[in-house]
């Protein structure tokens, strides 16, 4: 079919909540992409963080088409072992309790918040300004985006808001009527923000001082993502819980919300389900992710590319070049323009979070070259520098 073909398509069927831009995209292998003229692009968005090491990696691919040939779904009445070594893998390489799966990050995140009412009925969740935890009703009532909320109204009850920077708001904030504090390490949809260090040890103390859970929402900074294998590591501040989706499952709908073990089994029998999370096909995919993932000098290699692209953006005529690892974002004038000119006349797969910020996020298995390709890329679109 045609571009205008599929365009008509989606006037006529899709419920129009997208804004697509004219390409359609029909072949990937590693940070590269084709359309559906041959044309190729260099992907430094991963699908917004979650085609983590690449498109069509051999492992995963390997790992879905040999459990799709033997068993793709049954239901989580039954065991399948898939879900099981996944639940014990990711467990063991985080908080080390227990896992409920989801298809999405924001049910992961919807398990999170059931998860803070059950630790403490009729508690109030304290979350930051600018935040972003999901479009669902429950995880859209913790996103304090006006703009995103106001047409959805009366949300869920229950949620403070604090200052991203402000670590004695939000230590004031928490009391012990406080069931969680809910944070992003580093604010994604927001513009990639890293959360100082310091707010992070402040609610950590404030949640022991009260007896509140403290949920870090590692949905697009973790899976290796900032250098680490959990954004958290940075700090050192260690969550009661945390969110996992996007990267998790290298482009399979799978989400997690992990528990230490002092909070395994808050949630009982019939308190939350999902028909198609943890399913045999995606757990087999998303511990192919895991392996590859799971790998010292992968990470080593992400603090690397990471580093070099910051550097290469601090030479552009662009302001506030931020983030970690591989997640960073710079701000100029006219983001979405400038964003469209990178796809279609630079074929450089990028994305604009709002009218001023330009988010970068490549596979973790983007190679020097080409970070250096990107840069010169997007160079013949912003300038560089004056001298």
């Amino acid at each position: 079919m045609t571009l205008a073909e599929l365009q008509a398509l989606e006037r006529d069927f899709l419920m129009p909540t997208y804004t697509r831009a004219p390409v359609e995209f029909v072949r990937g292998e590693g940070c590269a992409l084709w359309d559906s003229e041959g044309n190729e692009y260099l992907d430094f968005l991963a699908g917004i963080s979650v085609v983590q090491i690449g498109h069509c990696h051999p492992r995963l691919v390997e790992a879905v088409r040999e459990q799709a040939g033997r068993l793709m779904h049954t239901t989580n009445l039954y065991y399948t072992e898939p879900a099981m070594r996944l639940a014990r893998r990711i467990s063991e390489l985080s908080l080390g309790g227990k896992v409920f799966f989801s298809n999405s990050g924001a049910e992961a995140a919807e398990c999170a918040i059931k998860l803070a009412r059950r630790h403490r009925p009729g508690g109030e969740i304290v979350v930051l300004e600018h935040a972003f935890h999901g479009r669902t009703l429950g995880a859209l009532s913790a996103t304090p985006q006006p703009d995103k909320q106001a047409p959805f109204e009366p949300l869920l009850p229950g949620f403070r808001v604090v200052p991203r920077d402000d670590p004695e708001a939000l230590a004031t904030a928490v009391n012990d009527a406080t069931a969680a504090v809910m944070i992003e390490p580093i604010q994604g949809e927001s513009g990639i923000h890293p959360i100082a260090d310091e707010l992070l040890v402040r609610a950590r103390t404030a949640c022991d001082e009260h007896g509140a859970l403290l949920i870090f929402d590692e949905i697009q900074c973790g899976m290796g993502r900032t250098g680490q294998m959990w954004a958290f590591e940075h700090a050192q501040v260690r969550p009661d819980a945390m969110l996992v989706a996007k990267g998790f499952g290298g482009g399979l709908p799978i989400g997690a919300c992990i528990t230490t073990p002092e909070y395994a089994d808050l949630l009982r029998p019939g308190d939350h389900g999902s028909t198609f999370a943890g399913g045999p096909l995606i757990a087999a995919g998303a511990l192919a992710v895991l392996e590859v993932v799971d790998d010292p000098a992968l990470l080593v290699h992400v603090a690397d590319q990471g580093e070099r692209l910051a550097e290469g953006l601090r030479e552009l005529p662009v302001r506030d070049v931020r983030g970690r690892g591989l997640m960073l974002a710079f701000d100029l004038d006219c983001a979405p323009e400038v964003a469209s000119r990178l796809l279609l006349e630079q074929r450089l797969v990028v994305n604009a979070t709002g009218p001023r910020t330009i988010r970068l996020e490549p596979p973790l298995v983007v190679e020097p070259a080409q970070v250096d390709d990107a840069l010169e890329r997007l160079t013949a679109v912003v300038g560089g520098k004056q001298t």
